[in-house]
């Protein structure tokens, strides 16, 4: 089986798992326990705070750990949304966000609040005339992820955050598709709060990471939690954390990305021999663009299909976002893209044992796929 969904999830490394086991074994102590026991969890626990911190270039307090990137993201909007109501009840969320954003959005909107939500331009970017238009003085958070999980866009998060300075709003950002992938120290510090995921870096699944500056007033979404700082309940699960920290740090030793560019041209490159204008290619310019994740769709093929019939002939690819499986792309949808082009969409994401002979053999799977539909018609 080939695997070509890695923005959906990796698998979790070997230095990982061995450390997941170390400290099962070795450190299974409650980190809020008071004896010696859990004093040695406790320790354990702010060395894997103080690295992550250390690696964002963010204070260790700030840092909250969670179950993932979904938990993180709705404590974060819920949390910074429900702690500065007092000033407005008015929430802005790019259209093409991750789906948990749009759940807490919309449970905020049953607490009374108004939520905008911000198209993106046809190239697959946060529209930011129509952010700026929809800011109030209502307006207390916006939510806009640095790359978009499905076509793989980096998106103009300075240019957000410049557009909220002096206004008292703040801003959150989903970081989850961009942790591990790119430097994001030049955009952590310009942000109020983020999300991490463990299991897209080759981490434990069910792990994660919120920031919140720790110099806001921010009160907890619930209160008289005695985890993290009051930010959620439950005994951490500091095997899983160990092990996303070491895939974290095995990740920043690592993040020059000319393997991607390399495996992204060459399927660009014969896809377009093999099928020359017979599909669409969404995202933006390099510059712009996280070269892992690659969003199209092949004109005439139904993305379902297309994906279960690469599913049949042994290659893994995805419709889309994994939490938004078998529905519409948000994305495409906040693009404008019609549905009948929507509905041909499918996502092919790379990761780093990724090689260009078998992204070869996906380019022929998808050519074959595609022949073999058209003369069907015919």
């Amino acid at each position: 089986m080939y695997y070509f969904d890695y923005a959906a999830t990796t698998p979790v490394g070997a230095e990982s798992l061995q450390v997941f086991q170390t400290v099962s074994e070795e450190f299974w102590g409650n980190p809020s326990s008071l004896h010696d026991t859990g004093g040695k969890a406790q320790h354990l626990l702010t060395t894997c705070r103080e690295k992550l911190a250390g690696m964002l270039k963010v204070p260790s307090k700030g840092i909250h750990f969670t179950s993932g990137g979904t938990e993180g993201n709705h404590l974060a909007l819920s949390t910074l949304a429900l702690s500065t109501e007092g000033k407005g009840k008015h929430v802005i969320i790019g259209g093409a966000e991750h789906s948990s954003l749009h759940s807490s959005a919309s449970f905020l909107e049953q607490l009374g609040f108004t939520v905008s939500k911000i198209p993106f331009t046809p190239q697959g970017f946060i529209d930011l005339v129509k952010l700026e238009e929809s800011i109030s003085d209502e307006t207390t958070v916006v939510s806009i992820g640095l790359v978009n999980g499905e076509i793989g866009t980096i998106q103009p998060i300075r240019e957000v955050s410049n557009l909220l300075r002096n206004r008292d709003i703040l801003l959150h950002s989903d970081m989850v598709q961009a942790f591990g992938k790119i430097d994001m120290t030049e955009f952590t510090s310009i942000v109020d709060s983020f999300t991490l995921s463990s299991h897209k870096i080759y981490g434990p699944k069910g792990v994660g990471a919120l920031y919140i500056n720790p110099d806001l007033d921010i009160r907890p979404m619930i209160p008289g939690q005695t985890h993290e700082d009051g930010f959620r309940g439950g005994t951490v699960n500091l095997p899983g954390i160990a092990g996303f920290i070491t895939a974290a740090s095995l990740c920043y030793d690592s993040l020059s990305t000319p393997h991607y560019h390399r495996v992204r041209h060459h399927f660009i490159s014969r896809l377009e021999e093999l099928l020359p204008g017979s599909y669409t290619l969404y995202g933006g310019d390099s510059e712009e663009q996280l070269p892992h994740v690659i969003g199209l769709g092949i004109h005439g093929v139904e993305g379902q299909w297309l994906m279960l019939e690469c599913n049949r002939r042994g290659m893994c690819i995805s419709t889309g976002s994994a939490c938004g499986s078998g529905a519409e792309s948000k994305t495409l949808v906040s693009m404008g893209v019609d549905q009948r082009a929507g509905k041909e969409f499918i996502r092919i994401s790379f990761g780093k044992d990724t090689e260009e002979e078998q992204v070869e053999k996906l380019v022929h799977t998808i050519y074959d796929i595609h022949t073999a539909h058209v003369s069907s018609l015919t």
